[in-house]
């Protein structure tokens, strides 16, 4: 790990040397700056140059999105509130709140010229490597199946926003070109996927740690698949009329076959497992859960999560950017597994009692004991105490009652000297085995997908799932989801990929709870956090491609509806 991590500081100059990025991310040739033999005379080197690519996994970290000042796409959903109003930190409200504001012009949700500059390197890599290197073929091979990895990564996000884009797996000698279907740009995934799943280590030497292997291009060919095979059964063309966008349904089965596969020969390495306690399956450099990660050491490669969601208390300037909603908080069960609600009395009386292990791994909640102190969330206390959303544009304090607990350092007691060092875990073993639930029980195989989700359940003290059919394992499977992934990023694109999204999140509003002390206890009022309403449009399904890559391009036609 420290090995890789320190090494791409130098990997990021051999890709300044070796060109930068021109201002359409569709174009350009190798040159004679690839038969630098300083690049390219032997593997030490070429090796430096693929951790430099390795960088681009920080944009995603932490659930993160590249909009506004990283705002997270869970902010978008019912499990998470930013407590900004201002463009910048609020910037996920303004887009809910106004999806208008979304155009060809400025995409706002878009990875377009991210992608494409990363895919142009990784393309240039693959053909210098081939056309000026001395390496064995064995090592070309191992090459070859980490860039196509990182390829295949970088079009996943391209698919699962635009859907259709163009195919580059080549240098072309011509960048007008036109956009493939986006059942081809899946499959395209699936085979860089799968050869890379074929020829990358099952684990890397403890120096090279962080290295995606072939766990990690089975997983994401796992979810690769899933997400072909959701746009297959759930789509049908009923969002969009672009003749390019949306996957046949007549595709779905196979498609879920696919994705069960590919999680079976993750399972099948039998090298992960779940962790015994959660909250340390993402503060764990070493964890067995970890299928991909992003690796820090300070002081040099550290990052800002604990200054950005900490409770305020703990940093000077800063935390509480997301918080919690009530949506979330009460969907975590009971410890018993015995669904909590505010109507059973008892429940009511004394909520944050009882629950399920992931609660208390997640959520600081108020009297939850943190960092030697016990919170305090009820409006009396001025540092870290509840606040109305939009009294102040950017209030450092949270909207619902709430923090996030999950992924933040409780032992990192000087943040601003520190900065945050814990690992940025991209795919866990319980997401593997989600993945094997749903696409198994697609396949009408309840019995062995109830196998998959209990595991997960199980880790935490919770009874099997009581669902026998698949409409009721899909519900059992949506909960897990919510509550196993919450804050990592992966709730707004569920919604997106069932279709569901328009409905969750469309002319709606997401609460928290007021907390008011009564003299012998506390008093718990729903309130409001976001006081207009959210929208999702069903144009959303498919975002616009950014306007200057179709007047750059000719020979590409914008996504229809925008």
């Amino acid at each position: 790990m420290t090995t890789l991590r320190t090494h791409i500081k130098t990997a990021l100059l051999l890709l300044a040397l070796a060109g930068s990025v021109q201002s359409c991310k569709l174009d350009g040739m190798p040159g004679d700056r690839y038969s630098d033999a300083a690049i390219w005379k032997d593997a030490a080197n070429v090796d430096l140059y693929m951790y430099g690519l390795y960088d681009q996994f920080k944009t995603y970290a932490f659930g993160q999105f590249p909009i506004g000042y990283s705002n997270a796409t869970d902010a978008f959903t019912d499990i998470e509130k930013y407590t900004s109003n201002s463009m910048g930190n609020g910037t996920v409200n303004r887009l809910a709140y106004n999806p208008g504001q979304v155009n060809a012009a400025s995409p706002s949700i878009s990875v377009w010229d991210d992608a494409y500059g990363n895919i142009r390197r990784i393309n240039e890599f693959l053909n210098g490597m081939q056309l000026y290197s001395k390496l064995t073929d064995q090592q070309k091979v191992q090459f070859e199946a980490e860039a196509r990895y990182l390829r295949a990564y970088n079009y996943f996000w391209l698919a699962r926003i635009n859907g259709s884009v163009i195919i580059m797996d080549k240098l072309p000698a011509d960048k007008n070109r036109a956009r493939s279907s986006e059942e081809e740009v899946w499959n395209f995934i699936a085979a860089d996927l799968s050869f890379a799943a074929q020829h990358l280590p099952k684990e890397w030497p403890a120096a090279q740690k962080g290295r995606v292997t072939q766990g990690a291009a089975y997983g994401l060919l796992s979810r690769a698949w899933l997400y072909a095979a959701s746009v297959a059964e759930y789509d049908n063309k009923q969002f969009n009329k672009d003749p390019l966008t949306g996957v046949p349904s007549s595709k779905k089965t196979e498609y879920y076959q696919h994705a069960a596969d590919a999680a079976a020969a993750v399972i099948g390495l039998g090298i992960y497992d779940l962790e015994t306690d959660y909250a340390k399956a993402f503060l764990n450099n070493n964890s067995k859960e970890s299928i991909f990660a992003v690796y820090y050491q300070r002081p040099g490669v550290t990052h800002q999560l604990d200054f950005f969601f900490s409770p305020p208390a703990d940093v000077a300037g800063g935390g509480a950017t997301g918080v919690p909603t009530a949506e979330l908080v009460n969907e975590y069960e009971m410890a018993d597994g015995r669904r909590f609600s505010w109507s059973e009395a008892d429940m009511k009386a004394d909520p944050y009692a009882g629950r399920e292990p992931r609660f208390y791994a997640s959520v600081i909640y108020n009297g939850a004991s943190w960092k030697g102190r016990h919170v305090n969330t009820t409006p009396d206390d001025d540092k870290e105490g509840y606040i109305d959303f939009k009294v102040n544009s950017d209030p450092r304090k949270t909207v619902t009652g709430y923090y996030q607990r999950k992924m933040l350092d409780e032992t990192n007691t000087d943040i601003l000297v520190l900065n945050s060092n814990q690992p940025w875990v991209e795919m866990r073993y319980a997401e593997i085995l989600l993945i094997h639930a749903e696409a198994l029980t697609k396949l009408g195989k309840i019995t062995e997908a109830k196998t998959s989700l209990n595991k997960v359940r199980s880790r935490v003290g919770l009874p099997g799932t009581p669902a026998a059919t698949p409409e009721a394992m899909m519900a059992a499977i949506e909960h897990e989801r919510k509550v196993e992934l919450a804050f990592e990023g992966h709730r707004y694109w569920d919604l997106r990929r069932w279709r569901k999204a328009h409905i969750v999140l469309n002319n709606v509003r997401f609460h928290g709870h007021k907390v008011t002390a009564n003299g012998s206890g506390f008093d718990y009022t729903e309130v409001d956090c976001d006081k207009e309403n959210r929208y999702f449009p069903t144009s959303f399904y498919y975002m616009p491609i950014t306007q200057t890559e179709i007047v750059n391009n000719p020979a590409m036609k914008q996504i229809q509806g925008w």
